[in-house]
């Protein structure tokens, strides 16, 4: 994994703006839905081929393929393991839907709707994972990167947003995961590019009911038990082929029920994960820089703050994105820190994204202006 050694490098985490005709195509269907289509191969092709191009533009460091080929970060796993043929239905919603009901009663469409988990897990997603492997690849054709990522999702994270009726235990489920998801990760890391685990169920499950009446102490015991899980899944794969991705849920929403990272971070810090990403930019997260100072990074480990947020219509400036990089940088060292976005811009398909696709491009051009200051006056 390369590090900030002679400048601040800059990377995402992970879904880009899809075109509007992907969109069209994508849009409302499950992913084994998709492959029926068609033009769809042929189209998430192209795709790739176009949003590799445009992130060499903005100067990114750390590319991917935009996942350009997923209905969602979480949802496209209907593709790759068996198991999931349950009659939809959405999960719990939040404790915070009770602490804001008025907000959350004007806001359409809360919550996911998923198959649920009816029969036993097994991977079954050589082709799918090999076909994106191959989309990049040959997207790269002529572009120097320092690096290539590909995200996948946690075992956890597909606990989080998929209900289960087969198992009997919840540590059952997420170990089941666990055994068949370590396929996709180590095609990714034998392609030579560093796999990503999208695991947002680590910080935002705070929020689920059956936290309602529990303490930090409990929450931690969850969150060992999906470090764990993860740890299962990435055995053999050298620690420093990975990055983990913690978030709170990307929504625009009050977020007071996002459990602080002081009080799991040095259980993250178990992961067997050399980088870890973490929000750093939106306005519940912004000051927890601070963290990192009484929970110093382990040896060997690289933060991947977001500086710029993921939400919003807001073109950061160049001077506040470098001024996030250093407080970070001055804290951690400037060699363990690469700059990041707080989460990704299409993290499902949507007709009505929440940023536009063109200032989702001028928020990452700021952030690759803002790490050139960052790494003028750190360097």
């Amino acid at each position: 994994m390369k590090r900030s050694i002679d400048r601040i490098l800059t990377t995402h985490t992970g879904s880009l703006p899809r075109p509007s005709d992907l969109v069209q195509m994508v849009e409302g269907h499950d992913q084994r839905e998709l492959r029926a289509n068609p033009a769809f191969e042929s189209r998430v092709k192209t795709a790739v081929a176009d949003v590799v191009s445009k992130q060499a533009q903005v100067g990114l460091d750390v590319l991917n393929d935009g996942e350009m080929s997923k209905v969602s970060f979480s949802a496209y796993i209907t593709e790759r393991v068996t198991g999931f043929d349950g009659h939809p239905r959405p999960m719990p919603p939040g404790i915070e839907t009770q602490l804001f009901p008025e907000y959350y009663q004007s806001v359409p469409g809360v919550g996911l709707t998923n198959r649920a988990c009816n029969g036993p897990i097994a991977w079954r997603g050589p082709q799918y994972i090999q076909q994106d492997i191959a989309n990049l690849k040959a997207a790269m054709r002529g572009i120097s990167s320092s690096e290539l990522f590909m995200p996948a999702v946690s075992p956890g994270q597909v606990w989080f947003n998929f209900a289960n009726d087969y198992y009997r235990t919840e540590e059952e489920y997420i170990f089941a995961l666990a055994d068949a998801m370590k396929h996709e990760y180590r095609a990714i890391v034998e392609a030579g590019f560093l796999v990503q685990i999208d695991s947002p169920e680590l910080a935002m499950s705070w929020n689920q009911p059956q936290f309602a009446d529990k303490t930090f102490a409990d929450y931690r015991r969850f969150v060992e038990v999906h470090i764990e899980a993860i740890n299962h899944a990435l055995e053999g794969i050298p620690s420093d082929r990975v990055r983990l991705h913690l978030c709170w849920g990307n929504g625009e929403r009050p977020h007071v029920r996002d459990v602080p990272i002081a009080e799991i971070i040095d259980v993250v810090y178990r992961v067997k994960a050399d980088a870890i990403s973490v929000e750093a930019s939106n306005p519940r997260h912004g000051h927890e820089w601070k963290v990192f100072k009484e929970h110093p990074l382990p040896e060997g480990k690289i933060i991947i703050p977001g500086v710029i947020d993921s939400l919003t219509n807001f073109v950061e400036h160049p001077d506040l994105v470098a001024e996030r990089i250093e407080r970070y940088a001055n804290v951690v060292g400037k060699e363990n820190i690469i700059a990041s976005t707080d989460c990704g811009f299409s993290t499902s398909v949507r007709s009505q994204p929440r940023v536009h696709p063109t200032i989702a491009w001028a928020k990452l051009q700021a952030m690759t202006e803002g790490a050139k200051l960052a790494s003028e006056r750190l360097y």
